[in-house]
């Protein structure tokens, strides 16, 4: 059984943002301002990264998907970030419909698989619990019997924390929410022509049966200024992180609030 995950790092995609722009070179123009990437990269390294390099099962495949107009200091600095997670693979695309790029990034990675697969996606700002690829895979061995003769099933886990970082550390709220993309997955019998990219995740118990759990902590959701679904996507009150907290980020998500301080902290990175 594969297990494949996919982020896209700032692509220029044909549509799929909620910010429109007239020209692709618009849209790139956009994306790798430096300020904007000096965000991204920021959230990437902190939550992103940590969080994918700490999952417990180490079987699983993470794709990040890149335009190839992607400039050279932020490919190289994409690279370095990634190269010691051996699970991470850069995939560059041309410009192309962000959910048809992803469909065939997924599918050139499954290859002629003749297995079951395990698919999410996850935003390059955001994290799971360390325990989520393990969960994905208990959760399929465990329902054998149960989706015999179903086509797709998704699996959920709906609990997590909205955050808000910064050099002064992380702000968060205990949240519980429906459907967000982050914490959720997809699995697809063998040679399945669809991905988890050819549905809505918030629409997902529409099209299948849904395994919920809502016990453990399995995202941190951030919320800023340059978030895509920022007029949907409102928290409630956020606070410092308590002690407890603070163990609990390092624990289930390999986040550690030390980090956020000094990445944040730091000046941007020269792109000359």
């Amino acid at each position: 059984m594969r297990v494949i995950g996919i982020c896209r790092f700032s692509y220029p995609a044909l549509g799929g943002f909620k910010r429109m722009h007239d020209t692709i070179e618009d849209r790139e123009a956009y994306l790798y301002a430096p300020e904007r990437m000096e965000l991204r990269f920021r959230h990437f390294e902190t939550l992103t990264l940590p969080s994918i390099a700490g999952q417990k099962r180490k079987d699983f495949t993470f794709l990040v998907l890149i335009g190839e107009s992607l400039p050279k200091p932020y490919r190289d600095r994409l690279y370095d970030l990634t190269s010691g997670i051996e699970q991470v693979k850069i995939v560059e695309s041309v410009p192309m419909r962000h959910r048809l790029a992803m469909q065939l990034a997924i599918k050139e990675e499954l290859g002629d698989d003749k297995t079951e697969s395990i698919q999410f996606r996850l935003d390059d700002d955001d994290a799971v619990g360390v325990n989520f690829v393990r969960s994905l895979r208990w959760f399929v061995k465990q329902s054998a019997a149960m989706r015999r003769k179903w086509r797709y099933m998704a699996i959920e886990f709906n609990h997590g924390y909205s955050v808000q970082l910064s050099d002064q550390g992380i702000m968060a709220e205990d949240v519980l929410t429906p459907f967000w993309a982050c914490g959720l997955a997809v699995l697809f019998r063998a040679s399945d022509p669809r991905t988890v990219m050819n549905f809505a995740h918030h629409k997902l118990h529409h099209s299948m049966p849904t395994v919920i759990n809502p016990t453990p902590y399995m995202y941190l959701r951030s919320k800023h200024d340059d978030n895509d679904s920022a007029a949907n996507y409102k928290t409630g009150p956020l606070h410092p992180l308590t002690d407890k907290e603070r163990a609990l980020f390092k624990a289930q998500f390999n986040v550690d609030e030390d980090q956020v301080k000094a990445v944040f902290s730091a000046p941007p990175a020269r792109v000359d």
